[in-house]
């Protein structure tokens, strides 16, 4: 099967195009949102919490692993990569998008927000840059919009306030494509859209990813035909099953089993 991790509900904004581009394989959904959000924590808390989560899905059958989380892939996923080698295939979210970010700009000025772990590690500024030098990257980080979207307040007038004065620096920059370097911030996307410029791409992370999972996946077929297809669902959190159940048939639009509930 394959398993996408997030450090909480963000990953939801990654497995929903995913299941609708590829519906037929198993999927395996596991969210750390007892230790949510991960974007405070330091390099090596993530990698350890990444490590746990990787050991975890890979004995529970999981032969392809998607860091479905900005703050993972950036500060754990080689890390993860390189240890976990033998084990089977960790994939991240970052580099499709850094890939798409540089091909989408027009004027070569990209706008990333993110986790301040995401926006500190300078991972979007690194890949974006070996792709084309000449890009101008501008980033911000925004740390208290997972603690909002987590408690489903994102909508809320304090978080539109808060999220006007994070995007105020960007909006100057006259950057025509933005990043949202964390996979909680697509659920507030209409937010985004309205705070920022019209003339700005707001990029679709998700769809981004999907689109390259199937491109991955018709290119190694020596992992896809490992991959079970019952087109079965299971959800996985570490804190309450309740809120990530809610959350998810909210979010994807269907009725999902009961989450269970586990420790890394």
């Amino acid at each position: 099967m394959i398993a996408l991790f997030d450090s909480g509900i963000g990953g939801l904004t990654v497995l929903k195009p995913i299941l609708k581009l590829l519906p037929q394989y198993d999927y395996l959904y596991l969210g750390d949102s007892a230790r949510s959000p991960y974007g405070g924590r330091s390099q090596e808390s993530i990698q350890k919490f990444s490590e746990e989560a990787v050991e975890f899905l890979f004995d529970r059958g999981a032969k392809l692993i998607v860091f479905a989380c900005n703050t993972a892939s950036s500060a754990a996923l080689r890390h993860v990569q390189q240890k976990y080698i033998k084990e089977g295939k960790i994939l991240g979210v970052l580099i499709p998008v850094a890939e798409e970010a540089a091909k989408q700009t027009k004027n070569k000025r990209i706008g990333v927000v993110g986790t301040k772990a995401t926006i500190s590690s300078g991972a979007y500024d690194t890949e974006i840059h070996k792709i084309d030098p000449t890009i101008k990257i501008y980033s911000q980080a925004c740390p208290l919009l997972v603690p909002f979207i987590e408690e489903g307040w994102h909508t809320k007038p304090e978080m539109i306030s808060i999220l006007r004065k994070y995007l105020r620096p960007l909006k100057s920059c006259n950057i025509d494509t933005l990043i949202l370097g964390c996979t909680h911030y697509p659920i507030m996307k209409k937010e985004f859209e309205k705070v920022i410029s019209r003339k700005t791409k707001v990029l679709e992370t998700g769809d981004i990813v999907a689109e390259k999972l199937k491109d991955y996946l018709e290119r190694h077929t020596e992992i896809e035909t490992k991959l079970s297809k019952h087109q079965k669902r299971l959800f996985l959190t570490t804190d309450d099953p309740k809120k990530l159940q809610s959350f998810a048939e909210k979010y994807l639009g269907q009725k999902i089993s009961t989450p269970e509930k586990v420790n890394l």
